[in-house]
This record gives structure tokens, C-alpha cells and sequence, in this order.
């Protein structure tokens, strides 16, 4: 059976102490702050031996080389994104859920200034072409992601909230896409209004699909749900 870049980490620090984990872990949030402020490429194995206060014995001993590092780190910034918009993504089950989970993401960047990308997306914008050898990770970060979004919907489909023609699939997949692409233009213009547009127009989209029905004019039959 293969193993999985995630399985191998899991498999790795297994065989690690506890104190050997909490170093471990200190070293992957050093480098993850490195890397998400300067950039992969920008951070070096000595950048992150200082910032942790270890030694290159102990770095090599923990993840083997900048790649086991990386990857170390595109885990760590998958966990901590999807730890950060809980419990919202784990009950993204209505219109309601998942406006509130908008306004979340919304109101995160508004508290920041909008100064910063998605700490997962910049990562995936540096590596995915110039670090091949990491791409499972950041897929499988993704996917994460995703399928947390699709649960919701597929709640809703289930329960016939949703019009049988409705794909949960696609829905979450275009809705992960408006909160990327809107993270991408509020960093730029240094405005949450294009996350706002992104996310508000798949919700309506969304909305539309439900299977409330719309007040009609009098005599007018309702159509049957597609």
C-alpha cells in the first residue's frame, strides 16, 4: 500500500518523545511564520535553526531536509486554516451557516488590514510549479478544505434543501475558488470588498438553487422543482 506525504509525517513523529514533538512542533511554527512572511525560497535552513533556537543536527533529525521542512509546513498551515474557520466548516448544513461563515472570512480580513494571502494559497502559488515533490501536500490541504465546504452542501442536498439538479460538488469547488480568488484582489487593493463580491455572488447563486419557494402572482401555478 502507498503511503501518503500526510501518512508519512503522521508515521514519522510516532517515533518521536513527546519533548521531541513539542520541538518538532516550535520548529514548524518558526518556519511557517518564516515562510509565510519571506516567502520558501526566502527563508533558509539557518533562518530557521536561529529563529527556533535548535541546531542543524536537530532540523536534519526532525524532517531530513528543506523539503521534509516544507511539508512539515504545508500540514501546519492546513491544520491551523481549518482550525481557525471552526466551527463554521463544520456545519456549513444552510444558507444561514454559510453566510455566517462569509462574514467570518470577511471580517478576518478586515481585522488584518487585508495585508497577507491565504497562508495555504501562497504557499501553493511558490511551490506548486517550482517544487513538484510537494504538490500532494498542498492538493491533499486543499482537498481538506473542500470537502469540509462540500459536507455542508451535501447536507443540504440530502435533506432537500437543495434542488435535486443542484451539485454539491461543483457548488464547493467554485465556492473554495471565490474565497481564493477574493483573497487574491482584497490583498492586492488592500480591501475586503472583492471577497465580499466573490463570496456573495456564488451564495446567491447558492440561494437560488434552494427549494424555498419564491412568492408567486395569484393564479399563477408553481412550477415543479427541477
Amino acid at each position: 500500500m502507498s503511503v501518503t506525504g500526510s501518512d508519512a509525517e503522521r508515521s514519522n513523529e510516532r517515533t518521536f518523545t513527546a519533548k521531541g514533538l513539542a520541538t518538532r512542533e516550535r520548529i514548524v511554527e518558526v518556519a511557517a511564520a518564516l515562510m509565510y512572511s519571506g516567502g520558501v525560497a526566502g527563508t533558509s535552513w539557518e533562518d530557521v535553526q536561529l529563529g527556533a533556537g535548535v541546531s542543524a543536527s536537530q532540523l536534519y533529525h526532525y524532517f531530513g531536509d528543506k523539503q521534509g521542512l516544507v511539508r512539515a509546513v504545508i500540514a501546519h498551515q492546513t491544520r491551523a486554516l481549518l482550525e481557525r474557520q471552526q466551527p463554521h466548516l463544520a456545519s456549513l448544513d444552510s444558507l444561514e451557516a454559510l453566510r455566517a461563515w462569509r462574514d467570518l472570512l470577511v471580517e478576518g480580513r478586515r481585522e488584518i488590514q487585508c495585508q497577507g494571502g491565504c497562508p495555504l494559497g501562497s504557499l501553493a502559488g511558490e511551490l506548486f510549479e517550482a517544487y513538484p515533490e510537494c504538490r500532494e501536500e498542498l492538493v491533499d490541504g486543499f482537498d481538506q478544505w473542500e470537502a469540509a465546504i462540500r459536507d455542508g452542501l451535501q447536507a443540504m442536498h440530502k435533506r432537500g434543501d437543495l434542488r435535486r439538479s443542484a451539485d454539491p460538488y461543483r457548488l464547493a469547488t467554485a465556492l473554495l475558488a471565490a474565497v481564493q480568488g477574493g483573497l487574491v484582489l482584497s490583498q492586492v487593493h488592500r480591501d475586503a470588498e472583492p471577497l465580499e463580491a466573490a463570496l456573495d455572488t456564488i451564495l446567491e447563486h447558492i440561494a437560488s438553487l434552494t427549494t424555498r419557494r419564491r412568492s408567486r402572482p395569484a393564479g399563477r401555478p408553481a412550477s415543479r422543482d427541477a
